[in-house]
């Protein structure tokens, strides 16, 4: 069987990984093919791989070729998918008031590795080499029925947790106002995240460590179809995350499927307007928010702040002030134009599930 099925519908394996014939879970871990597959994109990107080189005669019969690739994306800006294309153009629009420092031209994750097949993520929240990871923040290990995560926090309160950035739809009361250049202050935070937060599981084991963002399409239903009525629709969702945190995305794609390579024209919204309810969604998990002050992320001093500001909490007495107290939180900006930009500060699995169900919900 081919590792990818090529244009009309995603077949079971590769969008939730259930064998077409048997209806049955397959275990990615266990393809020695996929597991090459892993290394020849690492390669392609010029990251290490697991192993060497010569460990797999696929790789050293196309070295050449991986060279090539490599060079003629050094020499090129790297380019952004339609989905994430459309992102950028409504924060550029969006945060135009708002002006902060830019770590980055984009303001998405433009290098990131997607996760193009349902089992890769997976695959890469494991060492290659052995059955367990563990880091401040999660603990991954194989087992017999595939794998289990297990996050540093698997049960989070809701208060305080929803932030909305002002400048699109009213904030609701219960919800807490976030000021436009604070929230573009953190999005260029969650786009540079510490290096360790950036090391991959998958080559965790070895002394040279691949470091990298990772990226997953999503197209969640919002509509079911129903025969000579209505047809199905769906929102698309990008998610990016971190390396260390894969293991998010092996969760995600595991409930809602995995919608293929965002570049490939088959899998453009835009271009099944027909399937396609119009909403794009982005949710950037960046847990290392929490250690940022209010101070260092433009909010302003008590004596300068709005009512709303006060009550809030979107102020600061004294400069060590962190943001939420430092707690865990969801930041989000959307308006009338269909794209919902979310930054998770915190890598429970419950807010990526949800973030999803809450999206699906302005959608519909």
């Amino acid at each position: 069987m081919p590792l990818f099925e090529t244009g009309g519908k995603k077949d079971l394996q590769t969008s939730i990984g259930i064998d077409a014939k048997t209806r049955s879970s397959i275990d990615p871990c266990a393809d020695p093919q996929l597991v090459e597959y892993v290394n020849l994109k690492l390669a392609a990107r010029g990251l290490p791989i697991n192993g060497e080189t010569s460990d797999y005669p696929f790789m050293e019969l196309g070295a050449a070729l991986l060279a090539n690739l490599r060079e003629r994306n050094r020499q090129a800006d790297p380019p952004l998918c339609p989905a994430d294309n459309a992102i950028n153009e409504f924060l550029e629009s969006y945060l135009e008031g708002g002006p902060v420092d830019r770590p980055t031209p984009k303001w998405v994750p433009s290098e990131s590795l997607v996760i193009e097949r349902h089992g890769l993520a997976r695959i890469l929240s494991l060492p290659a080499n052995g059955d367990s990871f563990s880091s401040d923040i999660i603990e991954s290990h194989r087992v017999f029925q595939g794998v289990c995560h297990n996050p540093q926090k698997d049960r989070r309160t809701t208060k305080g947790v929803f932030h909305v950035a002002e400048g699109g739809y009213a904030v609701p009361a219960d919800k807490k106002e976030v000021p436009k250049r604070a929230f573009a202050s953190l999005l260029a935070a969650a786009l540079c995240p510490p290096r360790e937060l950036m090391r991959l599981p998958f080559t965790s084991n070895q002394e040279d460590k691949a470091e990298a963002f990772v990226s997953l399409l999503l197209r969640p239903v919002v509509c079911p179809g129903v025969a000579g009525v209505v047809e199905e629709k769906s929102i698309e969702v990008r998610f990016f995350a971190p390396g260390n945190l894969v293991a998010n995305l092996d969760f995600v794609e595991s409930i809602f499927g995995n919608a293929g390579d965002p570049f490939l024209p088959e899998n453009d919204a835009r271009l099944d307007v027909a399937h396609w309810s119009g909403h794009t969604g982005c949710v950037i998990l960046a847990p290392h928010l929490i250690r940022l002050t209010k101070k260092e992320l433009g909010l302003p001093h008590i004596t300068a702040a709005t009512d709303r500001q006060r009550h809030d909490g979107m102020c600061w007495e004294r400069e060590d002030e962190l943001y939420n107290e430092g707690g865990a939180f969801k930041a989000t900006c959307r308006d009338h134009r269909g794209i919902i930009v979310t930054l998770i500060a915190d890598n429970y699995f419950g807010y990526c599930k949800k973030e999803v169900k809450t999206q699906l919900s302005y959608a519909a």
